[in-house]
């Protein structure tokens, strides 16, 4: 079992700056998932990965997971067309965890971008929102699969471009997170 205090270090919050900032990356992310999207039953267009792509590079797997589940809860609740299911919070805590492991304190190469977008679009989206979605549509997989995989064919390569070019012009003009 993991010491409780481990826990707390990994998730504790340095600075007032740096709440403040995991709160808009949080205020970010239920916007461009909720309110400035394209939602359709199976298929979602929409740029909330970018604000949780920066955060795991900025903050880390842990704070960029937690922002990403607590944007899912907040837009859920708030801004839902739906039911809240928690299938989908577990989904959006792995994006940022992914992102988080391959973005956070190296400098985020294209391979790396490629690689973490490839197992964000391939695990999560394509396997265990599908999953989440067969279990709370009760419709057959081959049926949503047949929606959702032509966006993430068509979205990859425009996510991994707007994420390159945003890191690249953020990262001149915001501080260092270490430095806050």
């Amino acid at each position: 079992m993991r010491n409780p205090m481990v826990t707390a270090r990994l998730l504790s919050v340095k600075s007032t700056r740096e709440l403040v900032l995991l709160g808009v990356f949080t205020a970010l992310t239920v916007l461009l998932a909720r309110v400035f999207a394209i939602q359709t039953p199976y298929v979602h267009f929409g740029l909330s990965f970018l604000p949780v792509a920066l955060c795991a590079a900025w903050f880390g797997p842990c704070k960029a997971g937690a922002v990403s589940a607590l944007a899912d809860i907040i837009g859920a609740n708030l801004l839902g067309t739906g039911a809240y299911f928690p299938g989908f919070t577990v989904s959006a805590f792995f994006t940022g965890w992914i992102y988080g492991m391959f973005f956070y304190r190296q400098r985020p190469k294209i391979w790396r971008v490629l690689l973490a977008f490839l197992l964000v679009n391939a695990f999560v989206h394509l396997l265990l929102n599908t999953f989440w979605l067969v279990l709370f549509y009760e419709k057959g997989a081959s049926l949503i699969l047949a929606a959702r995989v032509p966006k993430l064919v068509i979205c990859y390569p425009l996510e991994c471009a707007l994420f390159l070019f945003a890191w690249r012009y953020l990262s001149r003009i915001l501080p260092r997170v270490d430095s806050l």
